[in-house]
């Protein structure tokens, strides 16, 4: 068996970083290595799945890498995607030449990564853990948070989101196609080329959460979700309580900073006024402190998804992908409030297969009470999670993520051996 040396590269939240590292396990049991390069942050999550850490050096960390602030996606994305596009690069170019790489997986905007394994000629791959950044035809873009298109008029309406949101990337085209000059590659024409230019776009998520696409690149792949539980995530055994016919909620915040405070006090207050027990999950970006605990509500910061969700009838979050496939693994009926990302994309999947209700992230807490009565009581929406949620699973025990970056990084050796 030929083993390979691979380079993965992540960026901002533990929540990116914990599907690269699920990854990276797969690869490791077929006798492959692989080293990770991200935020210093991100060292013990790393170093204690037994990974080489790697730091960034030039590229940005911390807050400056993945700010709070989303309000201006147009400024966001020039911020964190395309102006460090130079600094990413020049890390992945000093890494490859550290240490002989065959290949390299990278977030799917980390568009310096891209740039900077084709300047060495290193097969890369783009990990999208979420729907595609990259506007695919006839399927609606992951910013828009629209149904999948049926009338010509939604159609239409799809079309126009697709065309806002290339039009967001390529405003700062001219940042990507200076760095690319910098490094002996051509300008493109289009930002989205870059997805094309890849040799593969892996989806970590399963073709039938996802809606339907007119047609899919050559390159792209769809792997299933990537969900080995995070070792921040502690063990833990929740309160019980001596009634055992209240149905239990879990309350699940996003490991990003998206100022979420105000939204979960009131999907507290909102379980306040419920015959419920809850546990809520606040992440690493969510004090505790900051927050007004009701009886019913238990806060902690981290705990295993799967084990709280073996207990409960329905799950609120934000939409992140990594929550809202678990909670479809789990059979459970799902309230999202999404706040930004690929949230409203994840909720539009989930609200069309009826696996789910969402809600504007402005809901009020008698708004957010309907809402989780609704699912609780509806037996149609755990019906559908859980048709949903066994696909996802068989996806997830079939998943082609090894055989896709072997065959990457066999291409990579062949060239090395020439070079």
């Amino acid at each position: 068996m030929t083993s390979y040396n691979f380079l993965f590269a992540s960026w901002g939240t533990l929540g990116n970083l914990s599907p690269l590292l699920t990854a990276a396990r797969r690869l490791r049991r077929h006798a492959h290595h692989v080293r990770v390069i991200a935020d210093p942050a991100m060292r013990v999550e790393v170093e204690a799945a037994d990974f080489e850490f790697v730091t960034w050096r030039r590229a940005p960390t911390g807050r400056a890498a993945d700010p709070t602030d989303v309000s201006d996606m147009r400024d966001r994305m020039r911020r964190v995607v395309f102006e460090p596009c130079s600094a990413y690069a020049a890390d992945i170019r000093d890494e490859i030449g550290r240490v002989p790489t065959d290949a390299v997986l990278g977030l799917d905007l980390l568009f310096g990564a891209a740039v900077g394994a084709k300047a060495c000629g290193v097969p890369f791959a783009s990990l999208s853990p979420h729907v595609s950044i990259r506007p695919l035809p006839g399927m609606p873009p992951a910013t828009s948070g629209l149904g999948q298109p049926k009338t010509p008029e939604e159609h239409a309406q799809v079309r126009r989101a697709s065309d806002t949101l290339a039009a967001t990337f390529n405003a700062s085209l001219p940042i990507l196609n200076k760095a690319r000059l910098e490094f002996g590659l051509p300008a493109l024409s289009d930002a989205m080329e870059l997805f094309d230019e890849a040799d593969r776009v892996l989806l970590a998520i399963s073709q039938a959460f996802d809606f339907e696409a007119d047609a899919l690149p050559a390159n792209f792949r769809y792997i299933g979700p990537l969900l080995d539980v995070p070792s921040w995530s502690k063990s833990w055994q929740g309160p019980r309580s001596p009634r055992s016919d209240r149905p239990r909620a879990l309350i699940a915040c996003s490991t990003g900073a998206q100022g979420q405070r105000e939204v979960f006090q009131r999907v507290i207050n909102a379980v306040g006024t419920i015959d419920l027990e809850a546990v809520f999950t606040t992440g690493p970006n969510l004090d505790i402190a900051d927050l007004q605990a009701l009886k019913n509500v238990h806060l902690v910061r981290g705990a295993p998804h799967d084990t709280i969700m073996k207990d409960v009838s329905v799950v609120i979050s934000q939409g992140g992908h990594g929550t809202v496939t678990r909670a479809l693994i789990n059979g459970l009926p799902q309230l999202i409030l999404p706040m930004g990302r690929d949230q409203s994309a994840n909720a539009a999947r989930i609200e069309a297969k009826g696996a789910g209700l969402r809600l504007a992230p402005t809901a009020s807490a008698p708004e957010i009470a309907a809402g989780i009565k609704q699912l609780i009581s509806g037996p149609q929406f755990k019906v559908a999670a859980r048709r949903l949620g066994e696909i996802i699973q068989a996806d997830i025990d079939t998943s082609p993520v090894v055989q896709e970056m072997e065959i990457l990084a066999a291409i990579g050796r062949r060239r090395r051996s020439r070079a």
